[in-house]
């Protein structure tokens, strides 16, 4: 289990770093990589025309390639956060690549990912509506991704009933909060209930942090990558 509140944090400062050992052959990190950025390169994929089954493979292939040796030697991290290279590399992917390696038989690429592409495709039909561009598109599940990796950390770091009560108060506007009702549900008092809230909120947006840090090579581009993170989900 990772270190709480207060203690220093045992992730890489940066997620460049785990590109780094991905590309010297470590699986475990590339298969972090693949499983958090997923979605948003099958999110692009839809958003080129490709019906639900040419973008799996899509999404398939172009992970299977990153799988392979060179792919992420080839990536700078001198010359731009990771989201951006792997955002152009999936583009070069679709146009120069894919349809000539793999375009003879749908479905038939190697599942290199389990996808929930219920889930995203539920995400895609509720924001489909938005005029997004391919580059604000893939920011804005990117952001989604990124959200939710941190959400799973921290549900990781709290009790389990504790934090199903707690959840809907990170997106809780502070005068939204019932703390009498939360203290009932927390067989506490109303101040206790107010010291959890503080606590999940602030170690949430410490978890976030880390998060965003793990995508740029600068400490100093953290607080610019969140409020990247923060325009995209507007």
């Amino acid at each position: 289990m990772e270190r709480t509140t207060g203690e220093k944090s045992v992730f890489p400062v940066t997620r460049w770093s785990v590109v780094v050992s991905a590309a010297a052959g470590a699986d475990v990190s590339l298969e972090t990589l693949c499983r958090q950025y997923w979605h948003p390169v099958y999110a692009v994929a839809r958003h080129f025309g490709h019906d639900v089954e040419t973008a799996k493979d899509l999404t398939q292939g172009f992970f299977a390639k990153l799988l392979e040796k060179g792919w992420l030697d080839a990536a700078d991290h001198e010359k731009g956060r990771f989201r951006s290279f792997l955002a152009t590399a999936f583009r070069r992917y679709m146009i120069n690549e894919w349809h000539r390696e793999h375009a003879a038989k749908r479905g038939g690429m190697v599942q290199v990912l389990p996808l929930d592409t219920e889930l995203a495709e539920r995400i895609e039909a509720q924001e489909g509506r938005r005029p997004l561009s391919q580059e604000a598109l893939f920011d804005r599940r990117w952001a989604h991704a990124l959200l939710n990796q941190a959400m799973q950390r921290l549900a990781e770091q709290w009790p389990a009933e504790q934090f199903e009560i707690l959840k809907p108060c990170l997106t809780a506007d502070r005068g939204e909060i019932d703390y009498v009702e939360l203290a009932r549900g927390l067989d506490g008092s109303e101040g206790a209930a107010r010291v959890a809230v503080h606590r999940l909120r602030k170690r949430y947006r410490a978890i976030i942090r880390e998060e965003v840090a793990r995508t740029v090579e600068d400490e100093s581009d953290v607080d610019d990558e969140l409020r990247a993170l923060m325009n995209a989900l507007v």
